[in-house]
């Protein structure tokens, strides 16, 4: 019988040290002479195996993306941001034409809200020795609305969203990397933590690889709804298109310059 669950090891998971909640809690990726397992550094990147692989029949990886512990996605500059999606996508994307999981999974985990245990920025790469994640993508999860597009690589918020309500997808050809896909990840976070309706202190950012395109999904997290943890039923609000408008205003439409007074 195919597997659909993933097991998670308990006795593992109560070792792990976290420190959103728990501010006294040292930060175990900024003692960075104490780290083990390293798989390759880039400056201020590191690539390492995790020390709590809480995830059977999984091969775990985290990627500290910057040596600021402060520091945050939606800030970082442009040389920085895509240093890092370059970095992590070429692991990522290295990690499946090795053929050694059955697939491999790309995430990043932000705010209290998030389901994350460490506050220094990172993300994680995951070989899942037999689970296929993209069997289990609903279709038209990333069909929506046009935000803005570049360079063949599109923004738009979803009409179906996976979870319900708001969620961005940035789409481009997995051939080559091109900077559009960054900067409109980093839109998306920046407006979800500094303009978004409701006030968001977290994201997930997921990555995904089908039909020879690399998709970002970005979605703020709040209490998920309990239509969706009982029922597995998404909602979509009647408020998309207004959202955007909010969007392209805040950041693609150009500023008009206010007329001289004098």
């Amino acid at each position: 019988m195919k597997n659909s669950h993933l097991l998670f090891n308990t006795s593992i998971g109560v070792q792990k040290p976290e420190n959103i909640r728990n501010k006294q809690q040292a930060c175990p990726f900024c003692e960075r002479d104490q780290l083990t397992d390293l798989i390759e550094v880039d400056g201020p990147i590191i690539l390492l195996k995790n020390k709590y692989p809480v995830l059977v029949n999984a091969y775990q990886t985290v990627l500290i993306e910057t040596d600021e512990c402060h520091g945050e996605l939606s800030t970082y500059p442009k040389a920085h941001l895509h240093r890092l999606l370059q970095f992590g996508l070429r692991h990522w994307r290295a990690m499946e034409e090795s053929g050694h999981w059955q697939s491999v999974i790309f995430f990043k985990n932000h705010g209290l809200l998030s389901g994350g245990t460490i506050a220094h920025p990172h993300m994680q790469i995951v070989g899942l020795n037999d689970l296929d994640y993209k069997e289990k993508i609903p279709e038209g999860v990333f069909v929506g609305i046009l935000i803005e597009e570049k360079d063949g690589v599109t923004f738009s918020l979803s009409t179906k969203p996976r979870v319900g309500f708001y969620e961005f997808n940035v789409e481009m050809d997995d051939r080559v990397y091109v900077d559009a896909f960054g900067d409109y990840i980093q839109t998306a976070v920046h407006y979800i933590l500094n303009h978004f309706p409701f006030k968001a202190t977290s994201y997930n950012l997921f990555f995904h690889h089908l039909d020879h395109k690399i998709f970002a999904k970005i979605v703020p997290r709040f209490v998920t709804t309990p239509l969706y943890i009982g029922y597995g039923i998404p909602q979509v609000p009647n408020n998309l298109e207004w959202m955007v408008e909010e969007v392209r205003k805040y950041y693609f439409q150009p500023k008009i310059p206010s007329e001289n007074l004098d």
